[in-house]
């Protein structure tokens, strides 16, 4: 995967077949044809926080790179160079994360970039939380946006967080009974991204008094 003096951290556990939501299953469907049409393909995906908007754009950039394919992540939310984005006109796949955050600046050079790759074969997909039309975006922006692929991500359930979260912990060797969870849905978040920085502060924690994660510890730490 060619970089273009980017440094990008990608999350090696994000991948497309661990990614979460049954609802979910007609974009995964559709990423696993994207490479094999020949022409530009533009995609908006939208879904609320924590619903899986990262997961899905870094696990698309994993499997180009799976393809030896030219991809490039990019979070808007992170410093990028002035001009960045219109440089990526040849490359197979841009993943453009939380596009609603993006400067008037980057806004325009969003829409060179859909301009240019018109007449290649470059996929290009597009993340934010409400749909292109909601989005205080350029209008001509809004206007090229409004004609991709759209999808909506499922808002995941409960049942499906703790999953997740398990995942995240068996990652690390870490048990952690169910109840620990109730609790932690009950008086903490629901908050997928709250729910998983409290367990990795909570895992810190019990390293550090040698001991397992339990209620009293939640209380404590929290």
């Amino acid at each position: 995967m060619k970089q273009l003096g980017l440094p990008v951290l990608l999350n090696a556990k994000m991948r497309l077949h661990n990614f979460i939501g049954d609802k979910n299953s007609q974009i995964l469907t559709f990423i696993d044809t994207l490479f094999t049409d020949s022409n530009s393909i533009v995609v908006m995906v939208s879904g609320d926080k924590s619903s899986g908007k990262t997961h899905l754009l870094q696990g698309c950039i994993f499997m180009a790179m799976d393809k030896q394919l030219n991809a490039f992540y990019i979070n808007i939310k992170e410093e990028l160079p002035e001009g960045f984005i219109a440089q990526l006109s040849k490359a197979d796949l841009v993943c453009i994360d939380n596009i609603e955050y993006a400067s008037d600046i980057q806004q325009q050079e969003l829409f060179d970039l859909y301009n240019q790759i018109k007449h290649t074969q470059t996929k290009l997909i597009v993340s934010a939380q409400k749909l292109s039309t909601e989005l205080g975006l350029l209008k001509d922006l809004k206007t090229r946006l409004s004609l991709a692929v759209n999808f909506t991500l499922e808002n995941l359930s409960d049942k499906q967080k703790i999953t997740i979260l398990k995942n995240k912990m068996i990652d690390k060797n870490i048990h952690i009974d169910d109840k620990i969870y109730t609790y932690l849905f009950k008086y903490y978040s629901r908050d997928l991204s709250s729910l998983l920085s409290i367990v990795e502060q909570l895992d810190e924690v019990s390293l550090q008094k040698k001991t397992g994660i339990t209620i009293p510890l939640i209380k404590q730490v929290l």
